[in-house]
């Protein structure tokens, strides 16, 4: 698998942070694939290869940032009851489109503002990629807020690009450091499992998967 065009993402992604709107580029960026421009990078219509299983009968799990839907589908497959959310309608568009006759319930919503009903709902959370295309210093905020999504008992699933404290920040998608992920126990979570491993991307990408506990 090559390594798939980044440029405009990252052009609107520079520009909304220039103008101090760090999330507001994933619409146009979305809305711009929907006519036809094909510029989510990450739009490779299938299921992560890189999530794990977990058995979902009678839980309730949330996939965040869920792009086009395909690992919220999976998650309902696996028996759970899933709501699915990206902070871009048109992306919400995409997956109703994609998925006419889904039990997924997708929305529209903003990890850094979530529902307050949300609050301690749900017994599986899902975080595939959404804090790499996050600036360094709004993840904290973002992750108090997917440890607020949990039932005591549940757990969150993230999958993430990983690199060492003095290794560059680089370019959109920003790679995590181990020390940012304590911002998952500083909020409240055990941490159960972790990896960081080489995916099977040509060429591979550094990624930490974790598992966090409530």
């Amino acid at each position: 698998m090559s390594e798939p065009n980044r440029t405009r993402a990252r052009e609107l992604a520079a520009r909304s942070l220039r103008a101090g709107d760090p999330t507001g580029w994933f619409e146009p960026l979305y809305k711009e694939h929907a006519e036809g421009s094909k510029v989510v990078p990450w739009a490779d219509l299938g299921v992560n290869p890189n999530l794990l299983e977990f058995a979902g009968a009678g839980k309730k799990a949330l996939t965040v940032g869920c792009g086009f839907g395909d690992d919220a589908e999976q998650l309902a497959a696996w028996g759970f009851e899933t709501t699915a959310f990206d902070i871009s309608p048109s992306a919400i568009e995409a997956c109703r489109r994609r998925f006419p006759e889904s039990a997924v319930e997708y929305t529209a919503a903003d990890l850094l503002a979530p529902p307050a009903e949300w609050t301690g709902r749900f017994d599986f959370v899902l975080e595939v990629y959404t804090l790499q295309v996050l600036p360094a210093g709004l993840r904290p905020q973002a992750i108090r807020g997917l440890a607020g999504f949990l039932k005591k008992g549940g757990k969150i699933l993230l999958i993430a690009r990983g690199r060492e404290e003095n290794d560059p920040e680089g370019s959109m998608p920003w790679p995590l450091t181990r020390r940012e992920l304590d911002e998952f126990t500083a909020a409240g979570l055990r941490e159960e499992s972790f990896e960081d491993y080489l995916d099977s991307e040509s060429p591979p990408v550094r990624r930490f998967r974790a598992v966090y506990v409530k």
